[in-house]
């Protein structure tokens, strides 16, 4: 009875190793992909935020007029290409004829394409980190909206990337000062103040604003001094 349990568990990790190898041709296609269709996109701004915000609510619209303004100023607009927030940022890009783009993927829940993603802009991803990749890759700032555990991990992943010099400084603005006041305080007050474990210079890596003109006038003032290029 052991030596067929021993069978049965060798022939499963075997099987699993020869899925992995082909696995990998698959990751590389969503890579090609992903690179040959934003590396024709231009500068864009990526805004996060969460899939459940409702149209109407306040942060809804908020990301809606953040768009608009952006893609007035000759930005593009990524999101996630959902509902939500990514659904506000994508619509305040298209209400402004800007370029609007989503890089969507397969969820048990929440995720499917909002209907304001230009046609030929709309990328569908089966592996988190190979959208991130295109996200950081290819967005020349990053707005956050207040949104949940996806939203603080393309946060904290992004700002990891640039204290440690991973990719060139760009832009983190956290919109809503009641939303990320708390966890602003804990950054200084424990992180910082109480462990020490960062630097206090890594508090300017990111900026807290509440209106569009703020964002708006932050991205251009940045750009103002530093190149518009993908980030490595």
């Amino acid at each position: 009875m052991t030596e067929i349990r021993q069978y049965h568990k060798q022939r499963r990790w075997a099987e699993s190793k020869a899925h992995s190898s082909w696995q990998i041709f698959k990751i590389m296609a969503e890579f090609v992909e992903g690179f040959e269709a934003l590396s024709r996109i231009g500068p864009c701004i990526s805004i996060f935020g969460s899939a459940r915000t409702q149209p109407g609510s306040p942060y809804y619209e908020l990301a809606v007029e953040i768009a608009k303004q952006l893609a007035k100023e000759g930005f593009g607009v990524i999101s996630g290409g959902g509902p939500g927030i990514m659904e506000a940022a994508n619509k305040g890009a298209s209400l402004a004829q800007g370029t609007s783009v989503g890089l969507n993927i397969d969820l048990p829940f929440e995720q499917h394409h909002n209907p304001y993603i230009d046609r030929d802009k709309t990328l569908h991803f089966d592996y988190f980190f190979v959208r991130k990749v295109m996200f950081v890759k290819y967005s020349q700032g990053f707005i956050m909206m207040p949104g949940g555990f996806g939203t603080m991990d393309e946060f904290f992943e992004t700002i990891t990337l640039v204290q440690t010099q991973k990719v060139t400084r760009i832009p983190l603005i956290l919109v809503g000062t009641t939303y990320w006041r708390g966890l602003i305080d804990w950054i200084k007050n424990t992180m910082l103040g109480e462990e020490n474990n960062i630097k206090k210079e890594d508090l300017d890596l990111f900026v807290l604003v509440d209106t569009p003109e703020q964002v708006v006038e932050y991205m251009l003032d940045f750009y103002s001094k530093n190149k518009l290029e993908p980030n490595f």
